[in-house]
């Protein structure tokens, strides 16, 4: 992540964000040229490069659940299955933690599990419950699943 030093007090006074343009828009202003410092026409909209992934899931039951073991749940992951639940809601995805009470960070309120909770994903502490392993889905939508699956990796 970038890091930005903070202007000093007199370039804030003027309005700058950096001492370099307070000496630019000194030299435009004698150069007598009109010109626009952070106008409305200076506003550039832009869309970042979409950029492609691929996630590599821990377990796929034969039921159609995926499972990821997770010991360590950074934010990089969870921003990851935020994306892939946005874009395959489909998909079952279930969390089993080393330990579900982890915090995300150190000083947050939050753990792994009430992560999981506000986010809609199932999560499961240490062990796999039975329930998952003898959980059936219909016909139709397993073969929705591994029909999208499928086509992934083709």
């Amino acid at each position: 992540m970038a890091r930005y030093r903070t202007p000093s007090k007199a370039v804030q006074k003027l309005g700058f964000r950096s001492k370099l343009e307070a000496v630019v828009n000194q030299q435009l202003v004698e150069s007598g040229l009109k010109f626009s410092y952070e106008g409305k026409l200076n506003k550039i909209k832009y869309v970042k490069p979409v950029t492609h992934h691929t996630y590599l899931s821990d377990f796929l039951l034969e039921n159609g659940i995926i499972i990821e073991a997770k010991g360590f749940f950074d934010v990089d992951d969870r921003k990851k299955h935020l994306n892939i639940k946005e874009q395959y809601p489909e998909l079952d995805i279930r969390f089993l933690f080393m330990n579900a009470n982890n915090k995300l960070r150190k000083g947050s309120p939050t753990s792994y599990a009430k992560w999981c909770d506000k986010n809609g994903f199932m999560w499961a502490d240490k062990v796999v419950p039975e329930e998952w392993l003898k959980e059936k889905k219909s016909k139709v939508e397993l073969d929705a699943i591994i029909k999208l699956l499928k086509g992934m990796n083709s």
